[in-house]
C-alpha cells in the first residue's frame, strides 16, 4: 500500500433502528456481513440520533452540528451549503469524494435531481425516495420493459417537476398515474438487478474500483432501504425466521393521562375497549423490513470486496450507521419523529479501521455531533477554528468529540453521561404538540412535550420496553426534577458552541 491517508467508507442506512438490526443478528435473518463488520470493529450500542427525520439527522452528520445550529429542524428545509462540512475539508486535504445514493440535503419537492457538489462531494450518483433522477433515467434508457412497474411504486406523485421532467419537460407524471400505486409493503415488481440498491452499489464499486490506488476516497454511499414503503426484492422473505419475529410492543400510552396526544393521530387502529390492536399486517410488514436487511447485507459484503482491493480494513475506515430509526409497530406506531421510543432514536454505529479495537461493545453515549470529528482525526486533518466578526475566538469548533479514542479502548474522564433528542413538527403537522424534547441516560428516559401535551418517564434500566410511565408517580417526583434541569441544561446547551451559519466560518489557513 502507498502512503496515503485512509479511505473513509461510509455505509449508511436509512431509517434502520439499533433494535431492528439487534434483533435480525439475534436470529431473525442471517446477516453474516453485519455480523464481520461488528466482528472487524467497535460497535456503538447507545448512538442516539439527535433528531430522529431524514433531513435534519443527515445535517448533523455532515456538518457536526446540533439541529438549531445548522437549522435543518425538520424535514422539508435546504441545508445551507454556506456551512462548512467535513467533505469540504476532506476535499481541501486532497481526498477524493463521493455521494452515492440517498443523501437529502434538499428536500424531495425542490428537485428529483439535487446537486450535492457544493456540499463538498467531486462527484454523486444520486437517487432518493421520490425515486426520480438519474436512478430513474437509466431505467428508461437501459431497461424500458421495467419502467412501468417502477413508475408503480412511486409513492411521491404530486412533485410538480414529474409534470415537466427532464431537459426536455415531459410529462412524466401523466405516465406515472396510469400505474396502480403499490402500497404498504410488498416485493419489488422488477427484477432485483435493476432496483435502487443494487444500483447504488454499482455506482460505488464503480468508483472504488476506477479510482487511482494512490488516492485517498471519501465514499458516502448511502441506501434508501429499509426506509417505508418495505420493498425487498423478490426472494429474500425466505431468509426471515417468521418465527423468531417479536410481537409488537403494547401501546401503553392508550390510556396513560400523561401520553403523547400526538400519537392518537400516528396510531393505526383502536379497539372498542379503547386500546390498541396489534394491526393484522405487523408480521408481514415485519417480515419485509428484514428482507431487506437480508438484502442489504449482501450490498455490504460487495462493499467489504471492493474495500478489501484498496487494502482491507486494516488499512481503511468504514462506518456503518443509520439516520434514524423505526416504530414497526411498536406501542402502536409507525415510522419515526417525534415517537422518542428506543426503536425511533437509537441508530447502529460501528468504526472499523485501523487502531480501532475489533469486536469492541462499548455502552457510552455517542450521538451523530460525534462523526465529524471522528473524520477530521480519522484523516488527520486538524479541526478548523472558528472565526467571528474577524475575532478569533477560542472555544470548540463542534459540539459532539471524536470516537477515535472510545475506538481504541481509551475512555475520556469527561465524556457525556446522558443523550440528548428532539423533534419538531413533521411535514404534515404544524403544532408544538410535536416538539419533543428528551434525555436518555443509562437508566432513565424523560420525554416532554409542551403545552401539557404529554409526558413520558420510563426507568429504561428495569423497564426496557418502555411500558410504564413514571411520570404521574409522586414517588418519582425527585428523579423527573433532576431530569427534567438535565432537559433544560441540554437544551440550552443545543447552542453550544455558536454556529458556523452567516457570521461564523472556518479559519482553513
Amino acid at each position: 500500500m502507498s502512503d496515503r491517508q485512509p479511505d473513509i467508507i461510509f455505509f449508511m442506512l436509512d431509517q434502520l433502528s439499533a433494535k431492528w438490526l439487534e434483533t435480525g443478528l439475534a436470529g431473525v435473518v442471517g446477516l453474516p456481513n453485519f455480523k464481520k463488520v461488528i466482528s472487524a470493529g467497535t460497535y456503538f450500542t447507545n448512538c442516539i440520533t439527535s433528531n430522529p427525520l431524514c433531513c435534519p439527522a443527515r445535517a448533523t452528520l455532515a456538518t457536526g452540528l446540533t439541529t438549531r445550529m445548522h437549522g435543518v429542524l425538520q424535514n422539508g428545509f435546504h441545508l445551507d451549503p454556506q456551512i462548512p462540512t467535513f467533505m469540504q475539508a476532506l476535499q481541501n486535504s486532497g481526498y477524493r469524494t463521493a455521494a452515492l445514493g440517498k443523501v437529502h440535503h434538499h428536500p424531495h419537492w425542490e428537485s428529483l435531481a439535487p446537486d450535492y457538489r457544493d456540499y463538498g462531494y467531486h462527484e454523486q450518483h444520486i437517487t432518493e425516495d421520490a425515486r426520480g433522477g438519474e436512478w430513474l433515467d437509466w431505467i428508461r434508457s437501459e431497461h424500458p420493459e421495467h419502467a412501468s412497474a417502477v413508475y408503480s411504486t412511486i409513492w411521491a406523485r404530486d412533485i410538480p417537476e414529474f409534470a415537466h421532467y427532464g431537459p426536455a419537460g415531459e410529462n412524466l407524471a401523466s405516465q406515472i398515474s396510469k400505474q396502480p400505486r403499490l402500497q404498504g409493503s410488498y416485493e419489488l415488481p422488477f427484477p432485483e438487478q435493476i432496483c435502487q440498491t443494487n444500483w447504488i452499489t454499482a455506482k460505488a464499486i464503480d468508483f472504488l474500483d476506477g479510482e487511482n490506488p494512490n488516492q485517498s476516497l471519501m465514499a458516502h454511499i448511502s441506501y434508501v432501504q429499509p426506509h417505508d414503503p418495505f420493498a425487498p426484492p423478490c426472494g429474500y422473505r425466505q431468509y426471515v425466521n417468521l418465527d423468531k419475529i417479536p410481537l409488537p410492543l403494547k401501546a401503553e400510552w392508550s390510556n396513560d393521562p400523561l401520553g403523547p396526544t400526538c400519537f392518537r393521530s400516528l396510531s393505526q387502529k383502536s379497539s372498542q375497549e379503547g386500546h390498541l390492536d396489534i394491526p393484522e399486517h405487523w408480521q408481514f410488514d415485519r417480515e419485509h423490513y428484514f428482507a431487506d436487511l437480508a438484502h442489504l447485507d449482501q450490498q455490504l459484503g460487495t462493499v467489504l470486496s471492493a474495500i478489501e482491493k484498496r487494502g482491507g480494513l486494516d488499512n481503511n475506515y468504514l462506518i456503518l450507521l443509520s439516520d434514524h430509526g423505526e416504530m414497526l409497530h411498536d406501542h402502536g406506531l409507525r415510522s419515526k419523529g417525534e415517537m422518542h421510543y428506543d426503536a425511533c432514536i437509537r441508530v447502529p454505529l460501528v468504526i472499523a479501521g485501523p487502531n480501532v479495537l475489533s469486536a469492541q461493545i462499548v455502552d457510552e453515549f455517542v450521538q451523530l455531533e460525534d462523526i465529524a470529528p471522528t473524520v477530521f482525526e480519522i484523516a488527520d486533518m486538524t479541526i478548523p477554528t472558528p472565526l467571528s466578526m474577524r475575532l478569533k475566538l477560542e472555544h470548540k469548533t463542534f459540539p459532539g468529540s471524536s470516537l477515535m479514542p472510545l475506538c481504541k479502548g481509551l475512555m475520556p474522564s469527561d465524556w457525556r453521561q446522558h443523550a440528548y433528542c428532539e423533534s419538531y413538527n413533521n411535514i404534515d403537522s404544524n403544532t408544538p404538540a410535536n416538539w419533543a424534547r428528551t434525555v436518555r441516560n443509562k437508566d432513565w428516559r424523560y420525554t416532554l412535550y409542551p403545552h401539557e401535551q404529554g409526558e413520558q418517564l420510563f426507568h429504561i434500566s428495569e423497564d426496557c420496553d418502555e411500558q410504564y410511565n413514571l411520570a404521574g408517580n409522586n414517588d418519582f417526583n425527585t428523579v423527573k426534577r433532576e431530569l427534567k434541569d438535565l432537559l433544560l441544561e441540554s437544551i440550552i446547551l443545543q447552542d453550544y458552541p455558536q454556529t458556523p451559519r452567516s457570521r461564523f466560518a472556518y479559519d482553513v489557513h
